[in-house]
């Protein structure tokens, strides 16, 4: 029963917030303070992109045209103004009213700058039209809509004001040091406070008291010619981010390439940067400097909205997701290696950035680049760390520092670099030009976009693509842990087999992948091989095994488990309130309650993402599905309804009430739904073959037969699909139809014992004649 007391108790407190004196007491001393000894340090850092993340209004900080301009996007005209030494916009407010706001914060530098404005409830809010930092020869110096081919008013989701561009939760963990929300969910307003307004030296080092400490005692000691404190390799910084082990990046002998005289161990330095560097959400409250990314955040894998099939960056993930994916980060390489860590700069110009490593009369030759001298093709970034704009200017470079792979694009349909600047030609010249030039065939060696493309294309050979990839311990941890997410919708036994495996793979992100795969299985299975899961040692993995396990807590257990298992769900409400201040994390502290037998804490938990965002879909769905699971169907239809009222055009509410209304015997009224369900998301296998099995009961067999056919075309992949094509054709005395799709059937699944025993009973039932 922990979920009926903690969870309200969860969703209801504040979140204590941080003052300067609490900051203080946590050890932070302040940009000052560091550099009253590191000068050097705090020159280069000062004026950085981490110093300007983030500032009060001046006339030195704001970059922006307020001297009465005038702008237009999406109907709405602002302005730009001062008034007594204030800087304020006159814009549409949430309401659609035009009103004038006074800018509180100066937000980024270089190629924009965006602007905060403070809003009821302690909210700082994201200006939508932002300001091109750039000279003017490169086009800036301008005002811009950062949403400029969507038509975006006061009612869109992605408005100044609406929740996703809140900055307490959206940006304020990366743009300030030591940073607290402060949210209470009861009163859902925010008392945020942060120990420094941008990101400074403990933002990276960790709280600087002991170190300073450390540094006072020594000087002391050296004063009075006494003995030094007792040696600390770390010098009291909270996080040593210093290689220590004495490596240094040489030239391979027997490669030509570089490596480093002793392996790297520790991915301390990098991880450090990737807790704001990456496409991640956090999923604890109080997060110790230098401990690894999965403690505190759930790293996003390569989902189709986020990067193209091969791992390269589509939406703005940051760099960490694609690092990681490189041989560069395999062998060694640290965000240091590369950049300057104070100034963020890179720590050399052009090519010679690549040639402090690499061997320039093997790499900076025709020979290697094959493009003319002096053109743009002889630059490493060029080929290798492929450039997207995010945020209409925002040229950001692909970290995953890939090999150019036009034969790729000609299979995936993905980017490569030479066609980025050969736009002329297509993918099919890239691949003979390169194929030439480098035709050893280990250049084209298979790549795991072709498993996750397979997936995405419901290829018929799908499944064990992705579990090659997935048990492929060659293979970069985020691609096999994303084959695992693939698998969910081709869940088979060798499935399992390859699962059971990699529970125990030394990578926290496949075993967590893995653990999710456990939704597919009974309780059985969840506690034979989730159970050990809840004592790994890496957070991440700890909470899917709880959230796999919570449907134990409506079984007879002993004491010892019940005890355990409660520790683990109290870790996973507190990782989720973390966010209650947005809809998906109550929908999922919902979810859990649901499991766990508490559908009074699941229904608060709904209605509380639904208060956060009355357009939040899922949480109506699931609302409906908690009353249906109930007796309570009246209920479960209005929830749906109620969500249609406000997005009528939703697959997934309209399958939900298709489904509802077979329940209620409404067939025809459930047929609308369910049609309109397959037509908004045709992709959905799911959708068309619970549709098609409707018309069928409806006696309207034949019309089921292109919905299927049409179905699997899309997802060759889908067995579902193709038993009932088997059926259906036989049942209409098709008996041709019916044995070609049986031997897709076959051919898909060659080891299913039931698929030959379908053609044994379709062979024997009169009238089917099946050859």
């Amino acid at each position: 029963m922990f979920l009926r007391t903690l969870l309200p108790f969860l969703l209801l407190i504040p979140i204590v917030s941080s003052s300067r004196a609490a900051a203080d007491a946590a050890g932070y001393l302040g940009v000052q303070v560091c550099g009253e000894c590191h000068t050097k340090e705090r020159d280069l850092w000062r004026d950085s992109y981490h110093d300007r993340a983030m500032k009060e209004p001046t006339a030195e900080t704001v970059l922006g045209d307020f001297n009465d301009v005038m702008f237009t996007a999406h109907g709405v005209t602002s302005r730009f103004f001062k008034r007594d030494g204030r800087f304020f916009v006159h814009t549409d407010g949430p309401d659609g009213t035009l009103t004038d706001y006074p800018i509180r914060y100066t937000f980024g530098w270089y190629p924009l700058q965006q602007y905060l404005i403070e809003m009821p409830g302690g909210r700082l809010q994201a200006l939508g039209i932002a300001w091109d930092s750039r000279p003017t020869e490169r086009g800036g110096q301008r005002w811009f809509h950062l949403y400029p081919n969507e038509r975006i008013d006061h009612t869109n989701p992605l408005h100044w004001t609406g929740l996703d561009q809140t900055w307490n939760y959206q940006c304020a963990d990366c743009h300030s040091t030591d940073l607290k929300k402060g949210y209470d969910a009861q009163r859902n307003v925010y008392d945020t406070r942060f120990a420094e307004i941008n990101v400074a030296c403990e933002a990276c080092h960790g709280p600087g008291a002991r170190h300073v400490d450390w540094a006072r005692k020594a000087a002391e000691a050296k004063a009075a010619g006494s003995a030094p404190p007792a040696s600390d390799p770390a010098l009291g910084l909270a996080v040593d981010l210093k290689d220590r082990d004495g490596g240094q990046w040489q030239i391979d002998p027997a490669t030509g390439k570089p490596m480093r005289s002793v392996p790297r161990t520790a991915h301390t330095q990098t991880e450090t940067c990737a807790r704001c560097h990456a496409r991640r959400g956090r999923i604890w409250e109080e997060l110790r400097p230098g401990e690894a990314l999965n403690q505190g955040f759930r790293l996003a894998l390569l989902e189709p909205n986020l990067y193209f099939p091969d791992g390269q960056i589509k939406d703005e993930v940051f760099d960490f997701g694609s690092f990681i994916q490189s041989r560069m980060y395999h062998q060694g390489v640290v965000c240091s290696d590369c950049h300057e860590p104070h100034s963020l700069k890179p720590k050399a110009a052009g090519n010679a950035l690549c040639l402090r490593c690499h061997q320039a009369d093997r790499y900076d030759v025709a020979a290697h680049h094959h493009h003319a001298e002096n053109s743009t093709g002889t630059a490493c970034i060029g080929c290798h760390m492929t450039q997207r704009i995010y945020m209409v200017i925002d040229e950001r470079a692909d970290h995953s520092l890939r090999i150019p792979r036009p034969d790729l694009s000609a299979k995936l349909g993905t980017p490569n670099a030479c066609n980025g600047c050969h736009q002329d030609k297509d993918a099919a010249w890239a691949a003979t030009a390169v194929a030439g030039w480098f035709p050893d065939p280990v250049n084209r060696k298979p790549h795991f976009g072709e498993a996750l493309q397979a997936a995405d294309t419901g290829a018929p050979d799908a499944a064990s693509r992705l579990l090659a990839l997935a048990g492929d311990p060659n293979q970069p941890a985020i691609a096999r842990a994303t084959a695992l997410e693939r698998l969910h919708d081709r869940p088979s036994q060798d499935a399992l087999l390859t699962v059971r495996r990699l529970l125990a793979d030394p990578d926290a992100l496949v075993r967590a992948a893995a653990v999710r795969f456990l939704d597919l299985t009974d309780l059985r299975t969840r506690v034979e091989l989730a159970w050990p899961l809840l004592s790994d040692p890496v957070r991440t993995v700890r909470l899917e095994a709880a959230r796999v396990l919570a449907p134990l807590m409506t079984q007879t257990m002993g004491d010892a488990l019940i005890g355990e298992l409660t520790k683990a769900l109290e870790e996973y409400a507190a990782a989720e309130t973390v966010n209650a201040d947005r809809p998906e994390s109550n929908l999922n502290l919902g979810s859990i309650a649901a499991a766990a037998g508490e559908p009074e804490v699941a229904q608060r938990a709904y209605q509380a993402a639904l208060r956060l965002d009355p357009s939040f879909v899922p949480a109506y769905a699931n609302l409906a599905d908690l009353y249906r699971a109930q007796g309570q169907e009246s209920q479960a239809q209005a929830q749906l309804r109620a969500g249609l009222a406000v997005s009528p055009d939703n697959a997934d509410l309209n399958h939900a009430l298709g489904l509802a209304l077979v329940r209620a015997k409404r067939l025809d009224a459930a047929l609308e739904s369910l049609a309109r369900a397959s037509e908004l998301a045709p992709d959905t296998t799911r959708y068309a073959y619970v549709y098609a099995v409707a018309l069928d009961s409806a006696e309207r067999t034949a019309e089921a037969l292109p919905v299927l056919e049409a179905a699997a075309a899309r997802d060759g992949g889908d067995s579902e699909l193709l038993v009932a094509l088997v059926q259906y054709n036989a049942k209409l005395g098709r008996p041709e139809a019916a044995a070609a799709w049986l031997d897709k059937l076959a051919i898909l699944t060659p080891k299913d014992p039931a698929v030959e025993q379908l053609r044994k009973s379709l062979r024997q039932s009169p009238g089917v004649g099946l050859p």
